[in-house]
């Protein structure tokens, strides 16, 4: 009886810590999923463009991906736009997300994380205005440089704005380390 009582406690204790560490989880992923994210390679006079990490991380490592939506000339200084898509995004001709946010079709409407890999460098994003401010001149006027911080020893440019131009970034550089596993 007293093995038995043992078991089931020890049972029900492990099933209580597992509930909390998928709840924990549960609540990361959340927020996570709630932070607007875009990604951009700028490459060969072509921008890639992803809202998938995922597919981002791929198209870093093998330089392609299975689907794209490509619009020819479409860039800032006549690049081609390669967004990539992911196997469900592929079915819609219209309405997917990263698409529509590029095109004006839709605002960002809360946080947002967003890197731009140019000039063999990362450049990390708060605010979509500051990306698209950059994709457009080509240059982050306010910033913060880590130099040799990023994947394989890249300098890391983390894009400020009038607001946030007398802080060290620690949120966003901690945010990038932990995309990055670094």
């Amino acid at each position: 009886m007293k093995k038995t009582l043992v078991l089931t406690m020890a049972i029900l204790l492990g099933g209580c810590a597992t509930s909390e560490t998928a709840s924990t989880t549960s609540a990361a992923q959340v927020a996570n999923a709630q932070t607007e994210q875009f990604f951009e390679v700028h490459k060969g006079g072509r921008i890639y463009l992803f809202s998938d990490f995922d597919l981002y991380q791929d198209f870093m490592q093998l330089g392609h991906t299975a689907y794209f939506k490509a619009f020819i000339g479409a860039g800032p200084h006549g690049e081609t736009l390669k967004f990539a898509l992911t196997g469900e995004q592929k079915k819609k001709l219209d309405g997917v997300k990263h698409v529509d946010l590029y095109q004006g079709k839709r605002d960002v409407t809360g946080p947002f994380y967003g890197e731009m890999f140019m000039d063999n460098r990362y450049y990390v994003f708060s605010s979509w205005a500051d990306m698209k401010l950059t994709r457009d001149s080509g240059e982050a006027a306010l910033r913060f440089s880590d130099i040799g911080a990023g994947p394989d020893g890249k300098t890391v440019i983390y894009v400020l704005n009038s607001n946030n131009k007398k802080q060290r970034p620690e949120a966003l550089m901690a945010e990038f380390k932990k995309a990055h596993r670094i």
